[in-house]
């Protein structure tokens, strides 16, 4: 059977270097042309979809129906989950990151970014970026989060993961389209991977990642749907970016 992970499309957060998180912004033009491409690679590939899963944020799920236009996928057959949502940021969110490193150092953002178990600091329950007070969220009957680490982003995806991965059929290609720390948090239970390790794993946007597992859910192999040089040169610009800008 296959996953494909898939990073939603450039938003227009990403485009401003700001700290996202469980903020709704929608994609760039940019981004749509990228969830285009996301389909279009696909296609190329003659992998016949039989589910798709993506989060509550319009970003994410723009990029799902986008995809599965493309695709021919009825749109009414998506499956939303919020425990697919992006790292909640904290009192970060909404934040420029390069301002951010300024005011509290390279250092201490380059932590709360990539550490496995340290989250930022977290919001406060009157802070009006406060999940609660967004209307897609109120249905979350789980404490909804104010600040996340990699670690807890495992922790509240790790029931949606085991529900969703016993329901995976022998010869199917299933689709989740998420972010940047769900899709990392997907790759380090897929994989096994260190929790030190881990934060040297990088997620372009835009590109879809198959993996080919077997019946017990271990991974065969893998590949990114995109030539090996295109690759390379997003991967490098989300390195540099974080280099640059500590996000």
């Amino acid at each position: 059977m296959k996953i494909i992970l898939l990073r939603h499309g450039e938003s227009d957060w990403n485009s401003l270097n700001k700290f996202t998180g469980w903020t709704d912004v929608d994609l760039t033009l940019k981004g749509v042309d990228e969830a285009k491409f996301s389909a279009r690679q696909i296609l190329l590939h003659n992998i016949a979809i039989s589910s798709v899963n993506t989060s509550l944020l319009s970003r994410a799920i723009n990029t799902a129906k986008i995809v599965c236009e493309i695709l021919n996928f009825k749109k009414d057959k998506i499956i939303y989950n919020w425990e697919l949502n992006e790292r909640h940021y904290g009192a970060l969110q909404g934040l420029n990151k390069s301002e951010t490193a300024t005011k509290y150092g390279e250092d201490q953002v380059h932590i709360w970014r990539r550490s496995y178990d340290i989250p930022p600091p977290k919001l406060s329950e009157e802070d009006k970026r406060h999940p609660k007070f967004t209307d897609k969220f109120r249905n979350i009957h789980e404490d909804l989060p104010v600040g996340e680490s990699l670690k807890d982003v495992i922790d509240r995806l790790l029931p949606f993961w085991k529900e969703y991965s016993n329901n995976l059929k022998k010869g199917t290609s299933n689709l989740i389209v998420a972010h940047s720390n769900s899709i990392r948090a997907i790759i380090k239970i897929l994989e096994e991977i260190d929790d030190k390790k881990i934060s040297s794993v990088n997620i372009p946007t835009g590109i879809p990642l198959v993996y080919n597992l077997d019946k017990n859910l271990k991974v065969i192999n893998k590949e990114y749907l995109i030539d090996d040089i295109t690759l390379e040169e997003k991967k490098s610009l989300v390195i540099n970016q974080g280099k640059a800008l500590n996000r």
